[in-house]
């Protein structure tokens, strides 16, 4: 029986795995906190988390920022549209916690005298709800940037916009591949499709086929866009403080401002449990521990999921200490020029493959004849026909004026800068001295 034909679990059974799972990401969330600093600490030298913020003593920390956030006054803005400030945050939090009911944390179990999935529900398009909610969830960042009235509100809450929309649409195209593969837009489904075994010639070698591996660079894309779209380092541009100070939430203060820590919080928690679940075998135990059938079910898959996914999370910090934040012009390109188009490329990569193979064209020699002579001329054109700059070859035709166009900007490296107008050289200068000194 497939996940999606079992059984539907009673009212009170859904309301008890709602209120397990808040609680469950509350408490994660308080760990990460704790965890994070730990990690940074480790990783950059930084005595004070070490010493102070050890073990229990750290998790107490947490709770006492959570606390002080909840009981500090809430202050709106001169001039801001009071019910969209209040309500922005609201959709934040409502959002970050919404991907979590299609996301299965383990297998079947018996739970009350009832056998049930530990998944609040699966629908046929889960996927596609989790990258809709995701959608959803930029209105509380954008909503909180206009309504604050602020400059450094209204650019984070702009530039938000602008990743989200470059960044989800390279995020959707690497899980293409996926459902090409798997077959299926459920989690349940896809995490299912991961536990056949890699077959290589005629030997069953028991090894999942986890799509990481399967389909490295869309696993690759989508990891870069998990930075992206929580807003982490090194792609934190919507409130680098550098720049924008806190960017959309400059103007937030108390319970509010707790709400978006929260959800930055649980939404990189999200994001590491898509990829747990999509590429890396969900909730399945890893090789070769798959070999042992009881630990690779039941209540078992709770451990597994977990741990991989804290995995995930311990990326991200890993990331936030090593990396430095991107330049936004850099950022955009990245996305643009190079996601987008890789990701085209590969989707149809893929998708001629699994034709060829459900066709069964790879048995006619002369569609492999044909094959092989446009990878050839595609090999020596990418090596051999390489392009020529034509602009460093050319000589300057007249001086470059920087000043042209209103606004000063830098010569390239075939350009010659003009002498400015009125600048006097340094020969000019000598001569004047001399001239006025009597030529002494």
């Amino acid at each position: 029986m497939s996940p999606l034909e079992a059984t539907i679990d009673p009212v009170w059974l859904i309301i008890v795995k709602v209120v397990i799972l808040f609680v469950i990401l509350l408490a994660w969330t308080i760990f990460n906190v704790w965890f994070e600093r730990r990690v940074l600490a480790k990783m950059q030298n930084r005595i004070g988390p070490i010493m102070n913020s050890a073990w229990a003593g750290g998790v107490f920390q947490a709770v006492g920022d959570g606390l002080k956030l909840i009981f500090k006054e809430m202050l709106t803005p001169k001039g801001a549209d009071k019910i969209v400030f209040n309500l922005a945050p609201v959709i934040a939090g409502i959002a970050c916690f919404a991907s979590w009911s299609v996301i299965p944390l383990g297998g079947e179990v018996s739970m009350f005298g009832h056998t049930t999935r530990l998944q609040i529900t699966d629908v046929p398009v889960a996927v596609l709800f989790i990258l809709a909610v995701a959608s959803i969830g930029i209105y509380g960042v954008v909503l909180a940037g206009w309504s604050s009235a602020g400059t450094y509100s209204l650019l984070g809450s702009l530039r938000s916009s602008a990743q989200m929309i470059s960044y989800e649409v390279a995020m959707g195209l690497s899980l293409v591949t996926v459902f090409i593969f798997s077959g299926s837009m459920s989690t349940s489904g896809i995490v299912e499709s991961q536990a056949s075994h890699l077959v290589i010639g005629g030997f069953d070698t028991h090894i999942a086929g986890h799509y990481w591996l399967l389909l490295i660079p869309s696993f690759i894309i989508y990891v870069i866009t998990m930075f992206g779209e929580s807003n982490r380092l090194p792609f934190d541009l919507p409130e680098c403080e550098s720049e924008l100070v806190s960017g959309y939430i400059t103007e937030y203060s108390g319970f509010p401002y707790g709400m978006y820590f929260l959800a930055e919080y649980i939404n990189m928690a999200t994001l590491s449990a898509v990829c747990t679940t999509l590429f890396l075998g969900g909730y399945r135990a890893p090789w070769p521990l798959n070999y042992f059938g009881v630990i690779d079910s039941g209540w078992w898959g709770l451990l597994w999921f977990f741990l991989k996914t804290q995995l995930v999370i311990f990326f991200f910090v890993w990331v936030r200490a090593a990396i430095p934040r991107f330049r936004y012009d850099h950022f955009m390109d990245l996305g643009w020029k190079v996601l987008i188009p890789v990701s085209l490329g590969w989707v149809l990569l893929v998708a001629a493959w699994r034709t060829v193979i459900n066709q069964g064209w790879g048995r006619n020699p002369v569609f492999l004849v044909v094959v092989g002579v446009i990878l050839v001329a595609l090999i020596v054109w990418a090596f051999m026909g390489g392009k020529t700059d034509s602009t460093a070859d050319e000589a300057p035709d007249e001086p470059f004026d920087a000043f042209a166009g209103g606004y000063p900007v830098p010569p390239l490296p075939h350009q010659v800068q003009a002498p400015l107008a009125g600048a006097a050289t340094a020969t000019t200068v000598a001569r004047r001295d001399h001239d006025e000194n009597g030529g002494l």
